[in-house]
Protein backbone atom coordinates (compact mmCIF):
# COMPACT_ATOMS: atom_id res chain seq x y z
CA UNK A 1 0.00 0.00 0.00
CA UNK A 2 1.27 3.40 -1.11
CA UNK A 3 2.53 5.94 2.14
CA UNK A 4 0.85 9.01 2.25
CA UNK A 5 2.53 12.08 2.56
CA UNK A 6 2.06 12.46 5.86
CA UNK A 7 3.29 9.30 6.78
CA UNK A 8 6.74 10.32 5.34
CA UNK A 9 7.05 13.68 6.50
CA UNK A 10 10.15 14.65 8.41
CA UNK A 11 7.73 14.98 11.50
CA UNK A 12 6.99 11.48 11.92
CA UNK A 13 11.07 10.48 12.10
CA UNK A 14 14.41 11.99 12.09
CA UNK A 15 15.22 13.02 9.00
CA UNK A 16 17.19 11.61 6.50
CA UNK A 17 20.52 12.58 5.01
CA UNK A 18 20.54 11.95 1.20
CA UNK A 19 21.43 8.36 0.51
CA UNK A 20 24.96 6.54 -0.77
CA UNK A 21 25.05 3.37 -2.65
CA UNK A 22 25.93 0.14 -1.34
CA UNK A 23 27.62 -1.76 -3.88
CA UNK A 24 26.65 -5.28 -2.39
CA UNK A 25 23.84 -5.68 -4.72
CA UNK A 26 27.11 -6.30 -7.39
CA UNK A 27 30.50 -7.13 -5.87
CA UNK A 28 32.15 -6.11 -2.10
CA UNK A 29 34.54 -3.66 -3.71
CA UNK A 30 37.24 -3.84 -7.05
CA UNK A 31 39.44 -6.09 -5.11
CA UNK A 32 36.48 -8.87 -4.59
CA UNK A 33 37.24 -12.42 -5.49
CA UNK A 34 33.36 -12.62 -7.33
CA UNK A 35 34.70 -10.02 -9.51
CA UNK A 36 37.50 -11.60 -11.03
CA UNK A 37 35.65 -15.00 -10.89
CA UNK A 38 32.98 -13.37 -13.09
CA UNK A 39 35.90 -12.26 -15.56
CA UNK A 40 37.71 -15.10 -15.71
CA UNK A 41 34.38 -17.45 -16.28
CA UNK A 42 33.61 -14.88 -19.39
CA UNK A 43 36.37 -14.96 -20.95
CA UNK A 44 36.78 -18.68 -21.03
CA UNK A 45 33.14 -18.91 -21.87
CA UNK A 46 33.95 -16.64 -24.65
CA UNK A 47 36.63 -18.63 -25.88
CA UNK A 48 34.62 -21.50 -26.09
CA UNK A 49 31.55 -19.31 -27.82
CA UNK A 50 34.27 -18.77 -30.21
CA UNK A 51 35.58 -22.71 -31.02
CA UNK A 52 31.87 -23.91 -30.70
CA UNK A 53 30.46 -21.63 -33.32
CA UNK A 54 32.91 -19.09 -35.43
CA UNK A 55 32.46 -19.84 -39.10
CA UNK A 56 29.56 -22.07 -38.79
CA UNK A 57 26.49 -19.63 -38.52
CA UNK A 58 25.46 -20.07 -42.01
CA UNK A 59 25.68 -23.65 -41.39
CA UNK A 60 23.63 -24.54 -38.08
CA UNK A 61 19.81 -24.76 -38.23
CA UNK A 62 17.70 -21.96 -35.67
CA UNK A 63 17.16 -24.40 -32.92
CA UNK A 64 21.54 -23.55 -33.01
CA UNK A 65 21.35 -20.19 -33.61
CA UNK A 66 18.56 -19.83 -30.99
CA UNK A 67 20.78 -22.01 -28.21
CA UNK A 68 23.72 -19.30 -29.75
CA UNK A 69 21.90 -16.45 -28.88
CA UNK A 70 21.00 -17.42 -25.29
CA UNK A 71 24.75 -18.50 -24.63
CA UNK A 72 25.58 -14.98 -26.36
CA UNK A 73 23.51 -13.17 -23.94
CA UNK A 74 23.78 -15.06 -20.61
CA UNK A 75 27.54 -14.22 -21.21
CA UNK A 76 27.24 -10.50 -21.50
CA UNK A 77 24.87 -10.25 -18.37
CA UNK A 78 28.12 -11.83 -16.57
CA UNK A 79 30.37 -9.67 -18.37
CA UNK A 80 28.06 -6.15 -18.41
CA UNK A 81 27.77 -6.80 -14.47
CA UNK A 82 31.39 -6.33 -14.13
CA UNK A 83 31.67 -3.56 -16.23
CA UNK A 84 28.57 -1.46 -14.57
CA UNK A 85 30.21 -1.91 -11.55
CA UNK A 86 33.45 -0.09 -12.72
CA UNK A 87 31.45 2.33 -13.88
CA UNK A 88 29.81 2.70 -11.26
CA UNK A 89 32.90 2.90 -8.86
CA UNK A 90 34.76 5.48 -10.98
CA UNK A 91 31.03 8.00 -10.84
CA UNK A 92 31.16 8.05 -7.00
CA UNK A 93 34.67 9.50 -7.38
CA UNK A 94 36.53 10.32 -10.65
CA UNK A 95 38.93 12.62 -8.66
CA UNK A 96 40.64 9.01 -7.55
CA UNK A 97 43.36 7.87 -9.63
CA UNK A 98 43.38 4.04 -8.61
CA UNK A 99 39.29 4.26 -9.76
CA UNK A 100 40.09 5.72 -12.97
CA UNK A 101 43.18 2.94 -13.30
CA UNK A 102 40.47 0.31 -12.08
CA UNK A 103 38.06 1.33 -15.24
CA UNK A 104 41.02 1.20 -17.46
CA UNK A 105 41.77 -2.10 -16.33
CA UNK A 106 38.02 -3.31 -16.31
CA UNK A 107 37.55 -2.03 -19.98
CA UNK A 108 40.05 -3.85 -21.34
CA UNK A 109 39.59 -7.16 -19.71
CA UNK A 110 35.90 -6.05 -20.92
CA UNK A 111 37.22 -5.90 -24.28
CA UNK A 112 39.52 -8.93 -24.38
CA UNK A 113 36.20 -10.86 -23.47
CA UNK A 114 34.16 -8.84 -26.51
CA UNK A 115 36.70 -9.63 -28.85
CA UNK A 116 36.30 -13.30 -28.53
CA UNK A 117 32.33 -12.75 -29.47
CA UNK A 118 32.86 -10.04 -32.09
CA UNK A 119 32.36 -12.47 -34.82
CA UNK A 120 28.84 -12.96 -34.30
CA UNK A 121 27.32 -10.11 -34.87
CA UNK A 122 29.51 -9.69 -37.84
CA UNK A 123 28.47 -13.02 -39.27
CA UNK A 124 25.01 -12.37 -38.43
CA UNK A 125 25.37 -9.73 -40.53
CA UNK A 126 26.91 -11.80 -43.65
CA UNK A 127 23.85 -14.26 -43.56
CA UNK A 128 21.74 -13.35 -46.82
CA UNK A 129 18.40 -12.79 -46.13
CA UNK A 130 16.87 -15.91 -47.62
CA UNK A 131 19.30 -17.91 -45.08
CA UNK A 132 18.44 -16.02 -41.59
CA UNK A 133 14.68 -16.44 -43.47
CA UNK A 134 15.68 -19.99 -42.82
CA UNK A 135 16.05 -20.10 -39.39
CA UNK A 136 13.30 -18.19 -38.07
CA UNK A 137 11.10 -21.28 -37.17
CA UNK A 138 13.10 -21.78 -34.07
CA UNK A 139 10.61 -20.01 -31.18
CA UNK A 140 14.29 -18.58 -29.40
CA UNK A 141 15.00 -16.66 -32.96
CA UNK A 142 11.59 -15.86 -33.41
CA UNK A 143 11.63 -13.96 -29.82
CA UNK A 144 14.71 -12.09 -30.62
CA UNK A 145 13.67 -10.94 -33.95
CA UNK A 146 13.73 -7.26 -32.67
CA UNK A 147 17.58 -7.62 -31.44
CA UNK A 148 18.51 -9.03 -34.91
CA UNK A 149 16.36 -6.52 -36.59
CA UNK A 150 18.54 -3.99 -34.76
CA UNK A 151 22.06 -5.80 -35.77
CA UNK A 152 20.69 -6.12 -39.49
CA UNK A 153 20.47 -2.96 -39.45
CA UNK A 154 24.16 -2.00 -38.88
CA UNK A 155 24.86 -4.02 -41.64
CA UNK A 156 25.88 -1.73 -44.92
CA UNK A 157 27.85 0.10 -42.26
CA UNK A 158 30.10 -3.02 -41.32
CA UNK A 159 33.61 -3.20 -42.28
CA UNK A 160 35.86 -6.12 -43.15
CA UNK A 161 35.91 -8.84 -39.94
CA UNK A 162 40.10 -7.85 -39.82
CA UNK A 163 39.33 -4.16 -39.34
CA UNK A 164 36.27 -4.28 -36.92
CA UNK A 165 38.71 -6.49 -34.73
CA UNK A 166 41.10 -3.89 -35.18
CA UNK A 167 38.69 -0.88 -34.23
CA UNK A 168 37.90 -2.87 -31.34
CA UNK A 169 41.33 -3.40 -30.04
CA UNK A 170 42.15 -0.24 -30.28
CA UNK A 171 39.09 1.06 -28.75
CA UNK A 172 40.48 1.05 -25.11
CA UNK A 173 43.28 3.24 -26.60
CA UNK A 174 41.82 6.14 -28.96
CA UNK A 175 38.15 7.32 -27.50
CA UNK A 176 37.85 6.04 -24.81
CA UNK A 177 41.50 7.22 -23.36
CA UNK A 178 40.40 11.01 -24.10
CA UNK A 179 36.79 10.36 -22.95
CA UNK A 180 38.54 9.42 -19.77
CA UNK A 181 41.25 12.26 -20.28
CA UNK A 182 38.08 14.57 -19.98
CA UNK A 183 36.70 12.98 -16.83
CA UNK A 184 40.04 13.42 -15.04
CA UNK A 185 39.94 16.58 -16.12
CA UNK A 186 36.47 17.95 -14.67
CA UNK A 187 36.55 15.62 -11.77
CA UNK A 188 40.26 17.84 -10.30
CA UNK A 189 38.65 21.04 -11.37
CA UNK A 190 38.16 23.31 -8.46
CA UNK A 191 36.68 26.80 -8.66
CA UNK A 192 37.72 29.60 -6.13
CA UNK A 193 34.43 31.02 -4.61
CA UNK A 194 34.41 33.18 -1.47
CA UNK A 195 37.81 31.89 -0.34
CA UNK A 196 36.85 28.06 -0.75
CA UNK A 197 37.90 25.76 -3.70
CA UNK A 198 34.61 24.69 -5.36
CA UNK A 199 33.94 21.49 -6.88
CA UNK A 200 32.24 21.67 -10.48
CA UNK A 201 28.91 20.40 -8.87
CA UNK A 202 29.13 22.97 -5.93
CA UNK A 203 29.94 25.67 -8.01
CA UNK A 204 26.57 24.50 -10.82
CA UNK A 205 24.51 24.88 -7.41
CA UNK A 206 25.30 28.49 -7.05
CA UNK A 207 23.92 29.86 -10.17
CA UNK A 208 20.22 29.27 -8.70
CA UNK A 209 21.62 30.67 -5.91
CA UNK A 210 18.40 33.63 -4.84
CA UNK A 211 21.53 36.01 -4.20
CA UNK A 212 22.76 37.64 -6.87
CA UNK A 213 26.25 38.63 -5.90
CA UNK A 214 26.51 34.58 -5.03
CA UNK A 215 25.69 33.84 -8.65
CA UNK A 216 27.67 36.38 -10.49
CA UNK A 217 30.21 34.95 -8.41
CA UNK A 218 30.10 31.63 -8.99
CA UNK A 219 28.95 32.17 -12.83
CA UNK A 220 32.70 34.20 -13.22
CA UNK A 221 34.97 31.31 -11.58
CA UNK A 222 33.14 28.63 -13.45
CA UNK A 223 34.10 30.50 -16.53
CA UNK A 224 37.46 31.51 -15.65
CA UNK A 225 38.30 28.38 -14.26
CA UNK A 226 36.90 26.28 -17.33
CA UNK A 227 38.87 28.84 -19.68
CA UNK A 228 42.30 28.04 -17.98
CA UNK A 229 41.92 24.52 -19.16
CA UNK A 230 39.92 25.65 -22.37
CA UNK A 231 42.78 24.30 -24.83
CA UNK A 232 42.89 20.78 -23.40
CA UNK A 233 39.11 20.37 -24.22
CA UNK A 234 39.58 21.57 -27.29
CA UNK A 235 42.08 19.09 -27.91
CA UNK A 236 39.96 16.93 -26.79
CA UNK A 237 36.86 17.90 -28.81
CA UNK A 238 39.05 18.30 -31.87
CA UNK A 239 40.36 14.72 -31.78
CA UNK A 240 37.27 13.16 -30.93
CA UNK A 241 35.19 14.99 -33.83
CA UNK A 242 38.39 13.93 -36.46
CA UNK A 243 38.04 10.20 -34.95
CA UNK A 244 34.19 10.13 -35.84
CA UNK A 245 34.89 11.85 -38.95
CA UNK A 246 37.29 8.87 -39.78
CA UNK A 247 34.26 6.10 -38.50
CA UNK A 248 31.31 7.89 -40.64
CA UNK A 249 34.05 8.26 -43.62
CA UNK A 250 34.56 4.39 -43.62
CA UNK A 251 31.22 3.52 -42.42
CA UNK A 252 29.44 5.38 -45.32
CA UNK A 253 27.73 7.61 -42.93
CA UNK A 254 26.43 10.78 -44.48
CA UNK A 255 26.25 13.03 -42.10
CA UNK A 256 27.72 13.51 -38.36
CA UNK A 257 24.53 12.57 -37.05
CA UNK A 258 23.24 9.73 -38.89
CA UNK A 259 24.94 7.01 -36.66
CA UNK A 260 23.03 8.53 -33.60
CA UNK A 261 19.68 8.57 -35.34
CA UNK A 262 20.54 4.57 -36.69
CA UNK A 263 20.92 3.96 -33.11
CA UNK A 264 18.15 5.95 -31.75
CA UNK A 265 15.78 3.57 -34.58
CA UNK A 266 14.49 6.91 -35.76
CA UNK A 267 14.66 8.42 -39.36
CA UNK A 268 16.72 11.07 -40.30
CA UNK A 269 13.56 13.26 -41.05
CA UNK A 270 11.98 12.84 -38.10
CA UNK A 271 14.80 14.46 -36.18
CA UNK A 272 14.96 17.04 -38.38
CA UNK A 273 11.47 17.98 -38.42
CA UNK A 274 11.65 18.28 -34.13
CA UNK A 275 14.62 20.55 -34.38
CA UNK A 276 13.50 22.75 -37.44
CA UNK A 277 10.13 22.96 -35.31
CA UNK A 278 11.90 23.95 -31.87
CA UNK A 279 14.43 26.27 -33.84
CA UNK A 280 11.24 28.12 -35.49
CA UNK A 281 9.77 28.16 -32.54
CA UNK A 282 13.08 29.41 -30.51
CA UNK A 283 10.80 33.43 -30.21
CA UNK A 284 7.47 32.35 -28.82
CA UNK A 285 9.70 30.24 -26.47
CA UNK A 286 12.78 31.00 -24.64
CA UNK A 287 13.04 34.39 -26.25
CA UNK A 288 9.45 35.90 -25.07
CA UNK A 289 10.24 33.85 -22.25
CA UNK A 290 13.91 35.72 -21.42
CA UNK A 291 11.98 38.72 -21.69
CA UNK A 292 9.51 38.36 -19.36
CA UNK A 293 12.04 37.32 -16.74
CA UNK A 294 13.78 40.57 -16.98
CA UNK A 295 10.79 42.36 -16.85
CA UNK A 296 10.54 40.36 -13.27
CA UNK A 297 13.82 41.69 -12.45
CA UNK A 298 13.09 45.12 -13.27
CA UNK A 299 15.55 44.99 -16.34
CA UNK A 300 15.54 45.00 -20.10
CA UNK A 301 18.09 42.69 -20.52
CA UNK A 302 19.35 39.36 -18.11
CA UNK A 303 22.99 38.40 -17.29
CA UNK A 304 23.49 34.79 -18.18
CA UNK A 305 24.21 33.78 -14.68
CA UNK A 306 20.38 35.39 -13.88
CA UNK A 307 19.12 32.54 -16.51
CA UNK A 308 18.31 29.55 -13.54
CA UNK A 309 17.99 32.41 -10.76
CA UNK A 310 14.82 32.04 -8.45
CA UNK A 311 12.42 34.86 -9.02
CA UNK A 312 12.26 37.89 -6.97
CA UNK A 313 10.38 37.53 -3.52
CA UNK A 314 11.33 33.47 -4.11
CA UNK A 315 11.87 32.05 -0.58
CA UNK A 316 13.90 30.07 -1.36
CA UNK A 317 12.18 26.81 -0.36
CA UNK A 318 14.85 24.28 0.83
CA UNK A 319 13.64 20.40 0.62
CA UNK A 320 14.95 17.58 2.53
CA UNK A 321 15.19 14.23 1.67
CA UNK A 322 12.12 12.90 3.48
CA UNK A 323 10.10 16.03 1.81
CA UNK A 324 11.32 14.93 -1.21
CA UNK A 325 10.92 11.31 -1.09
CA UNK A 326 7.18 12.25 0.13
CA UNK A 327 6.59 14.41 -2.76
CA UNK A 328 7.66 11.57 -5.45
CA UNK A 329 6.13 8.86 -4.11
CA UNK A 330 2.83 10.37 -3.55
CA UNK A 331 2.78 12.01 -7.11
CA UNK A 332 3.72 8.71 -8.72
CA UNK A 333 1.06 6.90 -6.62
CA UNK A 334 -1.40 9.43 -7.64
CA UNK A 335 -0.95 8.42 -11.21
CA UNK A 336 -1.31 4.76 -10.47
CA UNK A 337 0.13 2.54 -7.03
CA UNK A 338 2.04 0.24 -9.50
CA UNK A 339 4.44 3.23 -10.17
CA UNK A 340 4.79 4.51 -6.54
CA UNK A 341 5.65 0.96 -5.49
CA UNK A 342 8.34 0.21 -8.18
CA UNK A 343 10.08 3.72 -7.16
CA UNK A 344 9.82 2.81 -3.33
CA UNK A 345 12.05 0.29 -3.90
CA UNK A 346 15.03 2.46 -4.59
CA UNK A 347 14.36 4.06 -1.16
CA UNK A 348 14.34 1.08 0.74
CA UNK A 349 17.51 -0.36 -0.71
CA UNK A 350 20.85 1.92 -1.16
CA UNK A 351 20.18 2.21 -4.88
CA UNK A 352 20.74 5.97 -4.55
CA UNK A 353 23.22 7.78 -4.21
CA UNK A 354 22.12 11.56 -3.92
CA UNK A 355 24.60 13.12 -1.26
CA UNK A 356 27.04 15.58 -2.88
CA UNK A 357 31.01 15.54 -2.18
CA UNK A 358 33.88 16.18 -3.67
CA UNK A 359 35.11 14.06 -6.72
CA UNK A 360 31.74 12.68 -7.82
CA UNK A 361 30.25 12.75 -10.92
CA UNK A 362 28.52 16.37 -11.03
CA UNK A 363 25.85 15.04 -13.31
CA UNK A 364 22.88 13.07 -13.00
CA UNK A 365 22.14 9.41 -14.56
CA UNK A 366 20.17 6.04 -13.71
CA UNK A 367 22.68 3.23 -14.71
CA UNK A 368 20.31 -0.10 -15.74
CA UNK A 369 23.09 -2.30 -14.97
CA UNK A 370 21.61 -5.73 -15.98
CA UNK A 371 18.06 -6.99 -15.86
CA UNK A 372 19.34 -9.76 -13.60
CA UNK A 373 20.31 -6.66 -10.86
CA UNK A 374 18.46 -3.85 -10.39
CA UNK A 375 19.47 0.53 -11.54
CA UNK A 376 21.58 2.24 -9.48
CA UNK A 377 20.85 6.62 -9.23
CA UNK A 378 23.28 9.10 -9.13
CA UNK A 379 22.25 12.67 -8.27
CA UNK A 380 23.81 15.51 -5.85
CA UNK A 381 20.86 16.40 -3.94
CA UNK A 382 21.09 20.08 -2.37
CA UNK A 383 17.29 20.44 -1.70
CA UNK A 384 16.16 22.76 -4.48
CA UNK A 385 12.49 22.30 -6.18
CA UNK A 386 15.05 21.64 -8.81
CA UNK A 387 16.64 18.50 -7.33
CA UNK A 388 13.28 17.06 -6.62
CA UNK A 389 12.30 16.86 -10.26
CA UNK A 390 15.47 15.41 -11.12
CA UNK A 391 14.80 12.60 -8.18
CA UNK A 392 11.34 12.26 -10.42
CA UNK A 393 13.48 12.27 -13.51
CA UNK A 394 15.77 9.60 -12.42
CA UNK A 395 13.40 7.52 -10.49
CA UNK A 396 11.28 7.70 -13.72
CA UNK A 397 14.38 6.19 -15.62
CA UNK A 398 14.93 3.22 -13.06
CA UNK A 399 11.45 2.33 -12.83
CA UNK A 400 11.95 2.14 -16.82
CA UNK A 401 14.50 0.22 -16.68
CA UNK A 402 12.83 -2.38 -14.15
CA UNK A 403 10.13 -3.17 -16.09
CA UNK A 404 11.69 -3.20 -19.18
CA UNK A 405 14.31 -6.03 -17.41
CA UNK A 406 11.57 -8.74 -18.62
CA UNK A 407 13.04 -8.81 -22.43
CA UNK A 408 16.41 -9.78 -21.11
CA UNK A 409 20.23 -8.42 -21.89
CA UNK A 410 19.46 -8.17 -25.12
CA UNK A 411 16.29 -6.15 -26.17
CA UNK A 412 15.66 -4.36 -22.41
CA UNK A 413 17.52 -0.99 -23.56
CA UNK A 414 15.59 1.22 -25.07
CA UNK A 415 16.39 3.86 -27.48
CA UNK A 416 17.65 7.31 -26.20
CA UNK A 417 14.28 8.74 -28.10
CA UNK A 418 12.49 6.82 -26.10
CA UNK A 419 14.60 5.99 -22.82
CA UNK A 420 13.78 9.98 -21.70
CA UNK A 421 10.15 8.99 -21.92
CA UNK A 422 9.46 7.78 -18.29
CA UNK A 423 12.08 10.28 -16.96
CA UNK A 424 10.23 13.26 -18.31
CA UNK A 425 6.64 11.49 -17.38
CA UNK A 426 7.66 11.63 -13.78
CA UNK A 427 8.54 14.92 -14.02
CA UNK A 428 5.56 16.33 -15.12
CA UNK A 429 3.24 14.49 -12.54
CA UNK A 430 5.58 15.58 -9.96
CA UNK A 431 5.17 19.27 -11.54
CA UNK A 432 1.59 18.85 -12.13
CA UNK A 433 0.58 17.05 -8.36
CA UNK A 434 2.61 20.43 -7.37
CA UNK A 435 1.02 23.06 -9.47
CA UNK A 436 -3.09 21.71 -8.92
CA UNK A 437 -2.64 22.11 -4.66
CA UNK A 438 -0.99 25.52 -5.39
CA UNK A 439 -3.79 28.70 -4.53
CA UNK A 440 -1.25 31.37 -3.72
CA UNK A 441 -0.57 33.59 -6.88
CA UNK A 442 3.24 33.94 -6.41
CA UNK A 443 3.76 30.52 -5.58
CA UNK A 444 1.81 29.23 -8.51
CA UNK A 445 4.12 31.65 -10.49
CA UNK A 446 7.36 30.47 -8.85
CA UNK A 447 6.39 26.79 -9.88
CA UNK A 448 5.01 27.68 -13.16
CA UNK A 449 8.62 29.64 -14.32
CA UNK A 450 10.51 26.59 -12.62
CA UNK A 451 8.94 24.61 -14.55
CA UNK A 452 9.18 26.32 -17.58
CA UNK A 453 12.63 26.94 -17.32
CA UNK A 454 13.44 23.18 -16.93
CA UNK A 455 11.44 22.67 -20.20
CA UNK A 456 13.14 25.37 -21.98
CA UNK A 457 16.97 23.64 -20.63
CA UNK A 458 15.48 20.26 -21.81
CA UNK A 459 13.92 21.35 -25.29
CA UNK A 460 15.76 24.90 -26.41
CA UNK A 461 18.91 24.45 -24.92
CA UNK A 462 19.44 20.50 -25.83
CA UNK A 463 18.61 21.61 -29.77
CA UNK A 464 20.93 24.18 -29.32
CA UNK A 465 23.42 21.96 -27.81
CA UNK A 466 22.43 19.83 -31.07
CA UNK A 467 23.34 22.61 -33.03
CA UNK A 468 26.96 23.81 -31.52
CA UNK A 469 27.83 19.80 -31.72
CA UNK A 470 26.92 19.77 -35.69
CA UNK A 471 28.31 23.04 -36.12
CA UNK A 472 31.84 21.66 -35.01
CA UNK A 473 31.85 18.33 -36.48
CA UNK A 474 31.01 20.07 -39.71
CA UNK A 475 33.47 22.81 -39.43
CA UNK A 476 36.33 20.04 -38.27
CA UNK A 477 35.78 18.64 -41.13
CA UNK A 478 37.76 21.32 -42.77
CA UNK A 479 40.71 21.08 -40.43
CA UNK A 480 41.05 21.71 -36.67
CA UNK A 481 38.79 24.23 -35.07
CA UNK A 482 41.09 26.78 -32.66
CA UNK A 483 39.60 27.21 -29.09
CA UNK A 484 38.40 30.41 -29.54
CA UNK A 485 36.73 29.47 -32.97
CA UNK A 486 34.62 26.51 -30.64
CA UNK A 487 33.66 29.27 -28.38
CA UNK A 488 32.19 31.65 -30.98
CA UNK A 489 30.20 28.67 -31.92
CA UNK A 490 29.13 28.10 -28.96
CA UNK A 491 28.20 31.67 -28.20
CA UNK A 492 26.46 32.47 -31.69
CA UNK A 493 24.20 29.39 -30.84
CA UNK A 494 23.42 30.39 -27.19
CA UNK A 495 22.29 34.07 -28.49
CA UNK A 496 20.03 32.36 -31.18
CA UNK A 497 18.30 29.88 -29.21
CA UNK A 498 17.71 32.67 -25.96
CA UNK A 499 17.73 35.77 -27.60
CA UNK A 500 17.89 39.32 -27.24
CA UNK A 501 16.87 39.27 -23.34
CA UNK A 502 19.74 37.79 -22.33
CA UNK A 503 23.54 39.02 -21.96
CA UNK A 504 26.89 36.90 -22.06
CA UNK A 505 30.33 38.46 -21.22
CA UNK A 506 33.33 36.91 -22.21
CA UNK A 507 34.07 34.08 -19.99
CA UNK A 508 30.84 32.30 -21.00
CA UNK A 509 32.56 31.36 -23.89
CA UNK A 510 34.54 28.43 -22.29
CA UNK A 511 30.92 27.11 -20.53
CA UNK A 512 30.81 24.26 -23.32
CA UNK A 513 33.57 22.39 -21.84
CA UNK A 514 31.85 20.86 -19.61
CA UNK A 515 29.37 19.23 -21.09
CA UNK A 516 29.88 15.43 -21.35
CA UNK A 517 27.55 14.43 -23.84
CA UNK A 518 29.70 16.01 -26.58
CA UNK A 519 32.55 13.90 -25.65
CA UNK A 520 30.44 10.46 -24.52
CA UNK A 521 27.69 10.54 -26.55
CA UNK A 522 27.99 12.41 -29.77
CA UNK A 523 24.76 13.99 -30.49
CA UNK A 524 23.08 12.28 -27.80
CA UNK A 525 21.30 15.83 -26.51
CA UNK A 526 18.31 16.31 -29.07
CA UNK A 527 16.75 12.90 -27.66
CA UNK A 528 16.19 15.13 -24.90
CA UNK A 529 13.91 17.28 -26.17
CA UNK A 530 12.50 14.40 -28.42
CA UNK A 531 11.43 13.31 -25.12
CA UNK A 532 10.39 15.91 -23.74
CA UNK A 533 8.07 16.84 -26.29
CA UNK A 534 6.98 13.24 -27.16
CA UNK A 535 5.73 13.38 -23.02
CA UNK A 536 4.06 16.74 -23.55
CA UNK A 537 1.70 15.36 -25.97
CA UNK A 538 1.36 11.70 -24.12
CA UNK A 539 0.60 14.09 -21.12
CA UNK A 540 -2.01 15.69 -22.83
CA UNK A 541 -3.56 12.00 -23.95
CA UNK A 542 -3.51 11.57 -19.92
CA UNK A 543 -5.34 14.05 -18.69
CA UNK A 544 -7.90 13.93 -21.53
CA UNK A 545 -8.89 11.00 -19.44
CA UNK A 546 -8.08 8.54 -22.63
CA UNK A 547 -9.03 5.14 -21.40
CA UNK A 548 -6.58 2.33 -19.73
CA UNK A 549 -4.36 4.85 -20.37
CA UNK A 550 -2.04 3.73 -17.22
CA UNK A 551 -2.42 -0.16 -18.47
CA UNK A 552 -1.00 1.16 -21.97
CA UNK A 553 1.73 3.37 -20.31
CA UNK A 554 3.21 0.33 -18.66
CA UNK A 555 2.67 -1.88 -21.74
CA UNK A 556 5.24 0.45 -23.44
CA UNK A 557 8.21 0.21 -20.35
CA UNK A 558 7.59 -3.43 -20.15
CA UNK A 559 8.37 -3.12 -23.66
CA UNK A 560 12.26 -2.27 -23.97
CA UNK A 561 13.75 -1.92 -27.35
CA UNK A 562 12.11 -4.55 -28.56
CA UNK A 563 9.32 -1.43 -30.47
CA UNK A 564 10.03 1.39 -32.71
CA UNK A 565 8.76 4.94 -31.41
CA UNK A 566 6.13 4.81 -33.64
CA UNK A 567 4.45 1.22 -32.78
CA UNK A 568 4.94 2.53 -29.36
CA UNK A 569 3.01 5.43 -29.72
CA UNK A 570 0.04 4.53 -31.99
CA UNK A 571 -2.24 2.70 -28.92
CA UNK A 572 -2.09 6.72 -27.67
CA UNK A 573 -3.27 7.69 -31.02
CA UNK A 574 0.52 9.75 -31.46
CA UNK A 575 2.66 9.45 -34.49
CA UNK A 576 5.58 11.53 -34.11
CA UNK A 577 5.87 11.27 -38.35
CA UNK A 578 2.97 13.58 -38.19
CA UNK A 579 4.49 17.28 -39.15
CA UNK A 580 1.45 18.63 -36.56
CA UNK A 581 3.15 16.02 -33.58
CA UNK A 582 6.09 18.33 -32.25
CA UNK A 583 4.21 21.42 -32.69
CA UNK A 584 1.42 19.84 -29.98
CA UNK A 585 4.26 19.33 -27.45
CA UNK A 586 5.51 22.89 -28.21
CA UNK A 587 2.37 24.25 -27.40
CA UNK A 588 2.60 23.21 -23.74
CA UNK A 589 5.08 25.12 -23.14
CA UNK A 590 3.58 27.97 -24.75
CA UNK A 591 0.49 27.35 -22.76
CA UNK A 592 2.56 27.48 -19.56
CA UNK A 593 4.04 31.21 -20.46
CA UNK A 594 0.47 32.06 -21.76
CA UNK A 595 -0.54 31.75 -17.95
CA UNK A 596 2.59 33.50 -16.36
CA UNK A 597 1.91 36.44 -18.61
CA UNK A 598 -1.78 36.16 -17.63
CA UNK A 599 -0.26 35.73 -13.86
CA UNK A 600 1.52 39.36 -13.88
Amino acid sequence: MLESSAALAPEAKAASAPPVWDFADLYDGPDAAALDADLQAALAEAKAFNTDYAGRLSAIDGAGLGQAILRYEALFERLNKAMSFAQLWYAADMADPARGRFLQTLQERYNEVSAETLFFTLEINHLGDDVLDAKRGDGIVRRYAPWLADVRQYKPHQLSDEVEAILHDKSVTGARAWMRLFDQTIAELNFPVDGKQLSLADVLNRLDNPDETARRTAAKALGQGLGKRADVFALIVNTLAKDKEIDDKWRRYPHPVSFRNLTNKVEDEVVEALVEAIRGAYDELAHRYYRLKAGWFNRDVLDYWDRNAPLPGDENRVYSWDEARAIVLDSFGRFDPRMAKTAERFFARPWIDAAPRPGKDPGAFCHPVVPSVHPYVLMNFYGRSRDVMTLAHELGHGIHQIMAAEQGMLMADTPLTLAETASVFGEMLVFRALLDQQRDKRARRRLLASKVESMLNTVVRQVAFHEFEKRVHEERRRGELATTRIGDIWLDVQRESLGPAMRFDEEYRHYWTYIPHFIHSPFYVYAYAFGDCLVNSLYQVYREGAPGFADKYFAMLRAGGTLRHDELLAPFGLAPGDPTFWRRGLDVIVGFIDELEDLD
